[in-house]
């Protein structure tokens, strides 16, 4: 029996205060594929991220996760949907009231089923995974790096040890040192856990570095999907501006 994707985009629709946004917008992510989504400004890159975490209702279409409806009404079914993803915000969004433990502990604590013992060995997990130690647990936000933010909403985005990661601009504001480490880290991440790989980026390195496919969003639909090599052929206007005299990089 074949498997149903990842993600399914049908006929997606979607616009806000009289501006169409998504127009017949369809898209489809096997398991294991790493999605570079590229996209003008205001092309609706973050929007679409919102619909399939299930933020944002489209105004038509339908949108899938792993065989699912995001519109079923089974709440249970939709509750253990929602477990199997996680997602890096741009920049970080951790809690800046609660140390880096605790933000990491939040989904862990929100499960409800777990005792305070078994949340320190995982939260310890977590940080160990993303190359930090027990003790940065301790920290406050305002006390991180940039590269250590990532790196804890990284650790965050994973607690519930999901299936399907989705990321929006996971390297912007970091130098490029630790840019570079960031898409190592997530690279080897990818490759340990088998995860499905979402991100939104405009950087050509964390594209090269990561993506197995790249998704085009312009004129208000996917405009091109596959492969980094056959993507860079298409013949538009965003597509040859974006990659330019740069496309090397990315062979």
């Amino acid at each position: 029996m074949t498997r149903p994707a990842v993600i399914e985009l049908n006929g997606v629709g979607a616009s806000f205060r009289g501006r169409t946004v998504h127009r017949d917008l369809s898209l489809r992510v096997e398991e294991g594929q790493i999605v570079g989504l590229l996209g003008g400004s205001g092309s609706g890159k973050t929007t679409l991220l919102r619909e399939i975490l299930g933020l944002l209702k489209p105004d038509s279409g339908s949108v899938r996760l792993f065989g699912v409806d995001l519109n079923e009404p089974d709440v249970r079914m939709q509750r253990n949907l929602r477990r199997r993803l996680g997602m890096l915000f741009q920049h970080g969004a951790l809690f800046s009231a609660l140390s880096v433990f605790d933000n990491i502990a939040f989904p862990l604590r929100e499960l409800r089923c777990l005792d305070a013992d078994w949340i320190r060995r995982l939260v310890h997990l977590k940080l160990a995974m993303v190359g930090l130690e027990p003790n940065h647990g301790k920290l406050m936000p305002a006390e991180l790096s940039g590269g250590m933010v990532k790196r804890v909403a990284l650790a965050r985005a994973l607690a519930l040890e999901p299936e399907l990661l989705l990321l929006d601009e996971p390297t912007a504001g970091l130098d490029p040192d630790r840019s570079q480490n960031f898409v190592e880290l997530v690279g080897d991440l990818q490759r340990e856990l088998g995860l499905t790989v979402v991100m939104v980026t405009h950087d050509l390195n964390t594209l090269a570095g990561l993506a197995t496919h790249v998704a085009v969003l312009a004129d208000q639909h996917i405009i091109a999907f596959g492969p980094k090599a056959e993507v860079m052929t298409v013949d538009h206007p965003f597509v040859t501006g974006f990659f330019g005299a740069d496309r090397r990089k990315l062979l």
